[in-house]
């Protein structure tokens, strides 16, 4: 019997569209201006400390902003320049400048799983700090209270099967007792190899019949027991 229930964010709960052509966006747009603005506030100041320990170099403060420029023209996951976007977005978040997307047949069926007492947790290559800001000023409203845990890579590669023992182990259940939900296939193939119970959301794309992975639209159509 399923007992817990992990879930990716993008693609999943939310939109792709709303992370690539709202978030990323957003903090490319304002990162030269709040470096400067909060260079001297502690917790900057530490990250940005960071990213000379990065490069192995001493630089400006425009040196370090173009880094910073540089690091997300190339999507890298470089963990001074993911803390800095969670505080341009949580920043963002508070100021009402957007709301964090989640579909609504998520929010549905989220709620209706933790009334009947089923453990929910989120697992996303973003930090736990932009999950709960995303959960925490959703189109629904605050949706934090949902949740008993979230994890980020900091567990592992999403696509590796150890990440997925180890949620197991944080978690103290049974792989047999999670179910994984995702849109990408490695992920769910990791999951799947470890015992889990998985399904493939294919909001936009198209059913693979040689996948092991129950399949469905959107949350309505999961069937789990």
């Amino acid at each position: 019997m399923i007992k817990a229930i992990v879930t990716d964010i993008e693609g999943t709960t939310s939109s792709l569209s709303f992370v690539h052509d709202v978030l990323f966006p957003y903090a490319r747009q304002h990162i030269a201006e709040f470096v400067r603005h909060h260079a001297q506030d502690p917790a900057v100041g530490a990250l940005l400390n960071d990213v000379c320990q990065e490069v192995g170099e001493d630089l400006s403060l425009d040196g370090m902003i173009e880094q910073l420029q540089d690091w997300m023209k190339e999507d890298k996951k470089i963990t001074p320049l993911k803390a800095l976007q969670g505080m341009i977005w949580q920043e963002a978040y508070t100021d009402g400048a957007f709301t964090g997307h989640v579909y609504k047949d998520a929010v549905e069926h989220l709620k209706k799983w933790h009334a009947q007492g089923i453990l929910l947790y989120v697992f996303s290559s973003g930090t736990v700090k932009a999950q709960q800001l995303l959960f925490g000023f959703s189109d629904a409203g605050d949706l934090t209270s949902l949740f008993q845990g979230y994890f980020d890579t900091r567990m592992g590669n999403k696509r590796e099967n150890l990440a997925y023992h180890a949620i197991a182990k944080e978690i103290d259940l049974s792989t047999a007792d999670i179910l994984f939900l995702s849109d990408i296939k490695e992920e769910l193939d990791a999951a799947k190899s470890t015992g889990m119970q998985t399904v493939w959301l294919l909001r936009d794309g198209e059913p693979d019949v040689s996948a092991v992975h129950q399949q469905v639209r959107d949350f309505s159509e999961i069937i789990f027991t």
